[in-house]
């Protein structure tokens, strides 16, 4: 059977670095990065990206709409 496996893009410019997607994340993926964008935000990045079931949470919580989740299907080999 296969699994669906989740793929978090975010757009590191626009992101402020809110936290809301990482609190949002039932999976525990998304953490804020150490590093800063040119704004001088911390943004999200995918810390844990092999937990991300897909499921949109962190889209849909995210004020800036800068976040975009693509579903895969891994086979079980």
């Amino acid at each position: 059977m296969a699994k669906i496996r989740g793929i978090v893009t975010i757009e590191q410019e626009r992101c402020k670095g809110c936290g809301v997607c990482v609190e949002a994340c039932p999976s525990q993926v998304l953490e804020l990065a150490f590093e800063v964008n040119g704004k001088g935000y911390h943004y999200a990045k995918m810390a844990n990206p092999d937990a991300c079931t897909g499921c949109t949470s962190c889209a849909l919580v995210c004020p800036d709409s800068c976040i975009t989740v693509y579903r895969q299907k891994d086979s079980d080999d």
